[in-house]
């Protein structure tokens, strides 16, 4: 069975590069305003959604290993890499938790060290 592929609808799933790369800055703009399923967002409305910490970054912030960070932290290992790798988003008590560690890490390791870490 011979298929007859029309050069401007091109198979699903494969990209043209060379046609993307030829667009001007401008093109790739209008193409994205222009596309129905996936407008850009407004300033309000990028400014009304809940901003997920970004474990990584905290963690290369303090120069910690996920081990170290797990550990000063009284996390879970296993929870960190999810976290960090997108598996699983941190949940609201996490997430101030996460809000303390990237202001004031100091003192959050200073006031879990008072409990007994438990695994």
């Amino acid at each position: 069975m011979k298929t007859h592929s029309d050069p401007k609808k091109p198979k699903r799933g494969r990209t043209d590069w060379k046609r993307v790369d030829a667009l001007s800055n401008e093109q790739i703009t209008a193409a994205a305003r222009n596309d129905r399923d996936a407008k850009p967002l407004s300033k309000a409305k990028l400014a009304s959604m809940k901003r997920l910490p970004d474990v990584k970054a905290i963690r290369l912030k303090l120069s910690m290993t996920q081990e170290q960070f797990a550990i000063a932290f009284h996390l879970s290992i296993a929870t960190v890499r999810d976290w960090e790798q997108g598996r699983f988003q941190p949940d609201r008590a996490a997430r101030t938790l996460l809000k303390l560690i990237e202001t004031i890490p100091n003192d959050v390791k200073s006031a879990l060290g008072q409990y007994p870490q438990t695994s």
